[in-house]
């Protein structure tokens, strides 16, 4: 009998030990250095952000942090490198927009908002504007027109499927009309076009209009963040929630700068994180790299992310549809609202926060 309640006794003994083991290994992490895969390729907007933010965050922790660079299939990529590696908090994916294209476009079953926790730094807002000496003065115009003509009123766009081409798109179909993306590699070569009169809007992001709209040589139309933008000088670039009061919930249309971890990855780490991440965002180094490129700093973590991720993610799923971008899911496909109902949707059946 006592060898018995002596064998009972290690056993409760070596549990505790195990249990108090792992509690103070999360309680000591980080014990080693810690790699951020960004989806996109290195110098990128993505690539430069998450950098910058991750850098902060190494400084006022003492972390040591390593970034590498995994592009390929819109993130899916990075995706099944991080899902492949163990959650122990050592391997954390540099996003943009809540890696949404994975899913849609099937590269990944993962969903944002069940397999992972994303951190929002910023937005980077679309922009439409036109050349001093157009017909269309006004988001007013624009839709008359592309009413009267479908199909016939050309906007520059960044490619077929890159992030200003949806943009563009989401805010045609929100106004209900058609338009012609006429693509270009890229915002700068889309914002050049429209300066030489190649196409009758100019589309791109409100960073590389900014500075020609200052100097009158472009007209801001509207950009997709939730406020108008002063872009001094008197000049304003008015945002589309003015004209199509019934988006305004689903405002900012946007590029997003994000880090995910996964959820599975032990909550106590989860929160280190959180708060180290918070902390560079509101660095100043940060807030200078946001000045220099005007993006709209928006700090979302824990519920706040997970209801952006599923969002953008319906918004980008209906209008690829629409688009009839090849190999991309339809929202329902995906278990997803249309984005009119994704209000009453939110929060879904089963969804559990951390």
């Amino acid at each position: 009998m006592n060898a018995i309640k002596f064998t009972i006794a290690g056993l409760a003994a070596g549990t505790a030990a195990l249990a108090l083991s792992a509690s103070d290994a999360r309680a000591a992490w980080p014990e080693r250095p810690i790699t951020v895969v960004v989806m996109y390729g290195a110098g990128g907007g993505t690539d430069t952000v998450i950098r910058t933010i991750v850098n902060e965050m190494a400084k006022s922790t003492g972390w040591k942090i390593n970034v590498i660079n995994k592009p390929g299939a819109v993130g899916g990529v990075a995706t099944r490198y991080v899902l492949g590696k163990k959650d122990d908090g050592y391997t954390w994916m540099g996003a943009a927009n809540y890696n949404k294209f994975v899913r849609v476009m099937g590269h990944s079953k993962s969903r944002a908002w069940e397999d992972w926790q994303y951190m929002q730094a910023a937005n980077s807002r679309a922009s439409w504007a036109v050349r001093p000496d157009s017909k269309f003065k006004t988001f007013q115009d624009i839709i008359n027109a592309a009413k009267a003509n479908p199909g016939k009123i050309t906007i520059s766009t960044s490619g077929q499927g890159g992030l200003w081409h949806e943009l563009a798109a989401i805010v045609a179909q929100s106004a209900g009309v058609t338009l012609k993306y006429v693509p270009y590699k890229g915002g700068k070569p889309a914002t050049l076009a429209g300066l030489n009169g190649e196409t009758m809007i100019t589309g791109g992001g409100v960073h590389e209009h900014i500075a020609h709209i200052r100097a009158g040589n472009l007209r801001s139309i509207q950009q997709t963040g939730s406020k108008d933008i002063d872009a001094g000088g008197g000049k304003i670039m008015p945002s589309v929630g003015n004209f199509l009061p019934q988006i305004k919930s689903q405002l900012p249309f946007s590029g997003i700068y994000n880090l995910a971890i996964r959820r599975s990855v032990p909550k106590s780490i989860i929160s280190k994180i959180e708060k180290a991440f918070v902390a560079g965002v509101k660095s100043p180094a940060f807030a200078a790299i946001a000045k220099k490129k005007f993006f709209e700093i928006d700090i979302r973590t824990g519920k706040a992310a997970d209801r952006r991720a599923a969002q953008v993610e319906s918004i980008t799923a209906a209008t690829f549809e629409k688009l009839g971008v090849k190999g991309s899911h339809p929202a329902n496909e995906l278990g997803l609202p249309k984005p009119a109902a994704f209000d009453g949707w939110w929060p879904p059946q089963g969804y559990k926060p951390l």
